[in-house]
């Protein structure tokens, strides 16, 4: 069971996504009104500027504290009733709930946040969600859905819907969510064909996540405003010219875990903001072409690749004052390269040796 306060920082300003999720609450703390735009009078709630209630209204075995309602881990079949109207962070995670019905969220117009993680939620009201005027943060991993819920709130911020056993992503699946910023729904068994033209019509994404899915290749049509793109642990097989064509905002794509044999060539060059680039655990033979024409890339991770061998070009440009920002992390390990037969000059864009993982080879 998660301490109050824990749960009760959703309701603070965050910090700036990780590329790497490890558990379950790593990148829900963001600052929703830079990323998404909403204005603060429809955002998280200024709890210095609202006048304080001392509701005794509190379900039965759930801990009620600052606008926070924790009823997780309590084996509950449905949403429990008595639920105070000014509450702004709902905890239901970890719970035996297979429904939301229609009236399960009435009167609850305050609430920022819900958390329905792991539970058995197979079928959801068209109208449960329609009193959740002001949710930004929805997190329904961990459950049954075979599909992405209909009418979800227009103030919706961030969707977490990963973990379920949803295969098709239809057009209009998140019509009129302007707001939305973050979308994480890797661990769905999608494949590529199960998103239908148009699906991501509509949003203005900076965060987008469908790793542990079926996808071999990269999805077309994804929103173009994207600043971080990951889709590890699929089975990518090549990039090909025109997949990035439309990602000239991406900062961090994350490719690891898939099968890549072959980035072809200019592919790369359709990412000038890059600065971050995942393509460890692949079956890559040689370093991709054209890093050194991106100015702005700094990491690089191309370890447990069949990489073997290292041009002295193949990471920095010719000449001085190209690059606009030096390699703080290059990783080359359990590669069959000789790395003893590696020039010095090849990482002369490098800011620091210790960035660059050499070794550890095994056949």
């Amino acid at each position: 069971m998660w301490p109050l306060w824990v749960l009760a920082s959703l309701l603070a300003l965050g910090q700036a996504l990780p590329f790497e999720q490890k558990g379950f609450w790593d990148f829900t703390l963001m600052n929703d009104e830079e990323a998404s735009g909403v204005d603060s009078t429809s955002g998280a709630p200024d709890l210095d500027s609202v006048t304080p209630t001392y509701s005794a209204i509190c379900p039965f075995g759930c801990h009620c504290h600052l606008r926070v309602v924790q009823c997780s881990d309590l084996g509950l079949k449905v949403v429990p009733k008595e639920i105070s109207p000014d509450t702004t962070l709902l905890d239901l995670q970890n719970n035996d709930i297979s429904e939301l019905r229609k009236d399960d969220f009435k009167g609850l117009q305050h609430l920022y946040a819900l958390v329905l993680v792991n539970n058995k939620i197979s079928k959801i009201h068209e109208k449960a969600f329609s009193p959740l005027r002001k949710l930004q943060k929805l997190y329904i991993s961990k459950n049954h859905l075979v599909e992405i819920p209909p009418n979800l709130p227009r103030s919706l911020v961030e969707l977490r819907i990963h973990d379920n056993r949803i295969r098709k992503v239809p057009k209009g699946a998140f019509s009129g969510l302007r707001h939305m910023n973050c979308i994480e729904m890797g661990g769905n068994p999608l494949e590529n064909s199960g998103f239908e033209p148009g699906a991501f019509d509509g949003l203005k994404l900076n965060y987008l996540r469908i790793s542990e899915a079926k996808l071999t290749g990269i999805p077309k049509d994804l929103p173009e405003t994207l600043n971080e793109l990951h889709l590890d642990h699929n089975k990518v097989q090549a990039i090909e010219l025109e997949d990035l064509l439309r990602y000239s905002k991406l900062y961090r794509l994350g490719l690891g875990h898939n099968q890549i044999r072959m980035i072809e060539n200019g592919s790369l060059s359709f990412l000038p903001a890059l600065r971050e680039l995942h393509l460890d655990n692949n079956k890559l033979s040689r370093v991709p072409t054209g890093l050194p024409d991106l100015k702005l890339l700094q990491v690089v991770y191309l370890h447990s690749n069949n990489i073997t061998k290292v041009g002295v070009n193949d990471f920095c440009p010719v000449g001085f004052g190209v690059k606009r920002a030096y390699y703080n992390g290059i990783s080359l390990f359990n590669n069959p390269v000789p790395y003893w037969e590696v020039q010095p000059a090849t990482f002369r864009c490098v800011t620091d040796r210790l960035a660059i993982q050499f070794g550890n080879y095994k056949k």
